[in-house]
């Protein structure tokens, strides 16, 4: 009687924490996958399939937990390379996994929301840029609530003046990310979309293989002025991010 009595205590508490997380961040059949961690994120996966945003352009599937559970120490090992205090001056504080992942009808690897402090991870995601699509997108959370250190203008004036970035990432057909072998200035086809993009692929390049960095810089002037213009604009945040 008194385990019975236990297990309904426990899934109360973990049905009132699950309610308590939908208030915050608004998104529906979430359950906790995690809590207890040294930066403080929690960790949350979708126990069912949900639409949310404008017009419920979002769009994702429940998660498979085998698959979570396989991704999980992957996934942790990436994101313990913030700390609490980093990850709160971004607003970042919930980590949102499910699977197939779609905006306004394009797949995407993940959908970072700085008002309700969460990220939303699919854990489909090719393997093969996986972890850096993480780092990528959280880029753009620190971008957005530091805007004025990551001037856009001057962050372009980098480029050759006849580069032009396309007018949005979503209406660019620049979507490749297999590292280039000559670079000229960007890493990937898809940091010529558009320079918030650009900035986020060098930072999930330098958050997850700096030595690619380093020889790409080598002979690349260019590049090499735009890591520098990252890395001096992250410092003002935190000088130990990198």
């Amino acid at each position: 009687m008194k385990i019975l009595f236990l297990f309904i205590l426990i899934f109360h508490i973990s049905q009132v924490n699950a309610d308590e997380i939908y208030n915050l961040i608004k998104i529906p059949n979430l359950e906790i996958y995690k809590l207890k961690n040294d930066n403080n994120i929690r960790y949350l996966s979708a126990k069912g399939n949900f639409k949310i945003g404008v017009n419920k352009n979002i769009a994702c599937d429940k998660v498979n937990i085998n698959n979570l559970d396989t991704k999980f120490p992957l996934i942790e090992k990436n994101l313990n390379q913030y700390n609490s205090n980093f990850l709160n001056i971004i607003k970042l504080k919930y980590i949102v996994f499910c699977e197939n992942l779609f905006i306004s009808e394009i797949n995407t690897g993940g959908i970072p929301d700085n008002k309700n402090r969460t990220l939303i991870l699919d854990i489909n995601f090719s393997q093969k840029y996986f972890e850096r699509m993480i780092h990528h997108e959280i880029f753009h959370m620190i971008q957005n609530t530091h805007i004025e250190y990551f001037d856009e203008d001057k962050f372009s004036s980098f480029n050759q003046t006849s580069f032009s970035y396309a007018e949005c990432s979503t209406c660019s057909d620049r979507l490749n990310l297999d590292l280039y072998e000559k670079t000229d200035g960007f890493l990937t086809e898809y940091s010529k979309s558009i320079p918030s993009e650009d900035m986020a692929e060098i930072f999930s390049f330098l958050m997850t293989d700096k030595e690619t960095i380093k020889e790409k810089i080598k002979n690349d002037k260019i590049l090499t002025n735009k890591i520098n213009f990252i890395k001096f604009s992250l410092a003002k945040i935190d000088k130990n991010i990198l």
